[in-house]
């Protein structure tokens, strides 16, 4: 039975961009851009199993072995509203890829997941899947998203995080070891640990606030 898989990415590029991030200092445009060009950064590593097939070309001087996307195309789906600020370093990459969004909000008070928006394909039978959602923390969100893209047939999906909790992968991995597809978390560092409000110590603070500011209902 497939497991859950970690990949941190180790690179002196992802290490400096994370460390800017983490910086209180960072004004939320500066932030804004760096995130960008991180999840660029770890597209890369998350697109390694992309499913290819043998193509020949012709150049200019001969023709030329090479590969090209198979299968349906790809879904990138962000988790509202901080996953928004991943979107356009993901399909950067994947340009090809269908985009749905799912909206999770987090109680407080029990760290649990909730739906409150779908824009998914119903049937994701053969697609790979990528989901983006900044900060794996007790793995709630994360549990819940990839069991909706399980039950709707995906081939396999893999979460993209600028950082993870050594809590949230454990929770993860536990909770999803009955799923019979491929999963995978791609992330920039794994932190120390969760503090007693459920947030990633050093962490960088809260994504969506970093990201587009304070929101005050």
């Amino acid at each position: 039975m497939p497991t859950v898989s970690i990949h941190v990415v180790d690179h002196p590029l992802v290490a400096h961009k994370l460390t800017v991030l983490r910086d209180a200092r960072t004004d939320t445009p500066t932030f804004r851009s760096l995130a960008d060009e991180l999840v660029t950064l770890l597209a890369y590593e998350a697109t390694r199993n992309a499913q290819v097939e043998p193509t020949t070309v012709r150049t200019p001087v001969a023709e030329a072995a090479g590969v090209t996307f198979s299968g349906p195309r790809h879904l990138v789906v962000p988790v509202l509203r901080a996953g928004l600020g991943m979107l356009d370093g993901m399909v950067r990459l994947l340009p090809t890829a269908e985009v749905g969004f799912l909206g999770m909000v987090r109680n407080e008070d029990t760290l649990q997941a909730s739906t409150y928006a779908t824009r998914l394909p119903e049937h994701l039978v053969g697609r790979q899947c990528y989901l983006l959602d900044p900060m794996l923390a007790t793995g709630g969100t994360l549990i819940a998203a990839i069991r909706l893209l399980a039950e709707r047939g995906a081939a396999s999906v893999t979460a993209v995080c600028l950082l993870a909790a050594p809590e949230g992968v454990a929770a993860v991995q536990k909770a999803l070891a009955d799923l019979d597809l491929p999963v995978a978390i791609v992330t920039a560092a794994i932190d120390e640990r969760l503090n007693e409000n459920g947030y990633i110590v050093p962490g960088l603070g809260d994504a969506g606030d970093r990201l587009y500011g304070t929101v005050s209902a």
